[in-house]
């Protein structure tokens, strides 16, 4: 009785009817819930057990039935007033799941808003085109650059920010209204007292969602963060969570303490994996995804440069000579498109100075912590020898083991590095895309990486079939990286079209541009809108 004064919130009468006991003084006393708190454990208890909802009317997609069953799971916890963690792995489509929720969302008076994204810089692109797709009609708009403004926000619009900008600006960020935040990759926020992770915490919604495709399960510490920010106070205090939890558990001496944790954390966490029974079936045996990115600032002044210069040498030029001068143009841009570095011939082997200064170079960083975080292997793929260094010394720096094969690879050699990879000793395999087009057999691989696109679909899918072919019993994902705004995506929008130019091109390569007069030529390259 003279412990009946000690207070207690509703979340942590939550946690306590979740994991049937609670701390009281330093002693553990078992907890029994009634009413409305036995009402509310029952209802969240079962994460894909829940009631059906159906799927939105605007969106232009039909939901796999896992996928369905993942929105169902946001869409009661959001109505609770409860953040949770949608964790599937990569390609499982975590994106368009959010999407649907934020139309179911939109629906229901009390939950509608604007939704705010924050994601690495890297996936802005995706989520835009994304939403475009899937949600057509609706309303985005980047919150990021010089000249970024919140003015007029719209009930169900999308906003999409970085975790940068988002440090920078949280001050603004807080003072709209949303409907619902989404922190995409939440594992950037993995250590809660970084500035990044304040200021998250600093902006309010009706409900909080996140998303990340690495196993948080590991790492204590990391799912504490993000469950944190996702529904404030369920895991109480992080010194109270390390010594009642992750001592514990991660030490192994007490089975009862991890048992108590699964409890806690089931409602809240949804990660399905691509090997499930349940959800293999459901997945095509490849999916392909374009992954638009933009590019730095050091590779717009570049871009612009060249197709200035290039543009104007080109206007005074003989036929024959045009031609070479317009190769040459397309070769530029696309090598400053991958990486400066590539581009003005730096005898970097990839080490320290090559990070921050391209956004596929980013984005491939972004995607390969998923990839390895899931025990996963990967082929990437790039024309170009240079870069593939470039790669190789990036990716050593960062402590990655990679496998290199060009052209100038050895019989024996390209034998020993495949039966490697094969075998599950290496990761990440860097493949030159001529040397390694054909005759491979990399089913190893359930991803593939196009650094830089072919202008011949046909050889893409050439080397894409290394890994996806018979003997592969897996999903395999293919991405494509592709630089927002510039030659390369009107290149990749000609070549999806299959119109009469694309047919040229398919048929000539770069040489069917050269045929272009100046102004179409112009306007194939011209940059727009996909600076940061």
């Amino acid at each position: 009785r003279a412990r009946q004064d000690h207070k207690v919130t509703p979340v942590d009468a939550l946690a306590a009817a979740l994991t049937g006991s609670t701390e009281v003084d330093g002693r553990r006393v078992e907890v029994r819930p009634t009413g409305w708190l036995a009402a509310l454990r029952e209802r969240i208890a079962e994460p894909e057990g829940q009631d059906a909802v159906d799927q939105p009317a605007a969106l232009a997609a039909t939901l796999r039935d896992y996928q369905r069953r993942g929105l169902n799971w946001l869409a009661r916890m959001t109505s609770l007033g409860l953040g949770c963690c949608l964790a599937d792995d990569m390609g499982l489509g975590k994106t368009i799941t959010l999407i649907a929720l934020h139309l179911h969302r939109q629906t229901d008076a009390s939950a509608a808003g604007p939704t705010l994204v924050v994601c690495p810089t890297s996936l802005m692109g995706n989520w835009q085109r994304e939403i475009e797709r899937f949600a057509p009609g609706t309303p985005v708009r980047r919150f990021h650059g010089p000249r970024r403004d919140l003015a007029d926000l719209a009930d169900g619009e999308f906003v999409l920010t970085t975790y940068g900008t988002m440090r920078l600006d949280a001050e603004r960020l807080a003072a709209a209204e949303w409907g619902m935040v989404v922190a995409d990759e939440a594992q950037h926020v993995k250590n809660p007292y970084s500035e990044t992770a304040r200021q998250l915490r600093s902006i309010g919604a009706r409900a909080r969602v996140a998303l990340t495709g690495t196993p948080v399960e590991n790492n204590l510490s990391e799912l504490w963060a993000i469950l944190d920010w996702a529904t404030p106070g369920l895991l109480g205090r992080l010194g109270t969570f390390r010594r009642r939890y992750a001592q514990a558990v991660e030490g192994g001496q007490d089975p009862a303490a991890a048992e108590r944790l699964a409890r806690l954390v089931r409602p809240f966490l949804l990660r399905r994996h691509k090997s499930d029974p349940g959800i293999a079936p459901e997945l095509p045996p490849k999916t392909e995804t374009d992954h638009p990115v933009s590019l730095t600032a050091e590779q717009t002044g570049l871009y612009e440069a060249v197709v200035r210069e290039a543009l104007a040498e080109i206007s005074g030029a003989g036929s024959m000579a045009r031609r070479g001068l317009i190769v040459k143009l397309l070769t530029s841009l696309k090598q400053i498109c991958n990486h400066p570095a590539q581009y003005l011939k730096e005898d970097r082997s990839g080490g320290p100075g090559i990070a921050g200064r391209s956004g596929k170079l980013e984005l491939l960083d972004e995607l390969l912590d998923t990839i390895l975080a899931e025990d996963a292997s990967v082929l990437v793929f790039t024309q170009y020898v240079q870069m593939a260094r470039l790669l190789e010394g990036h990716l050593a720096a960062r402590g990655v083991p990679s496998l290199f094969l060009h052209g100038g690879t050895s019989v024996a050699e390209r034998e020993s590095l495949v039966r490697r990879f094969q075998d599950g000793e290496v990761p990440v395999f860097l493949l030159s895309l001529k040397a390694a087009g054909t005759g491979l057999n990399l089913t190893r691989a359930e991803h593939v990486v196009h650094y830089d696109r072919w202008w011949n679909p046909a050889v893409e899918a050439q080397a894409t079939d290394r890994a996806h072919r018979i003997g592969q019993t897996r999903p395999v994902q293919v991405h494509r990286l592709i630089a927002e705004g510039t030659v390369e995506d009107r290149i990749a929008a000609l070549l999806s079209r299959k119109s009469a130019l694309a047919d040229a091109v398919l048929g000539a390569g770069e040489a069917a541009l050269t045929e272009l007069t100046d102004a179409e030529l112009a306007d194939l390259v011209d940059l727009r809108g996909g600076a940061r």
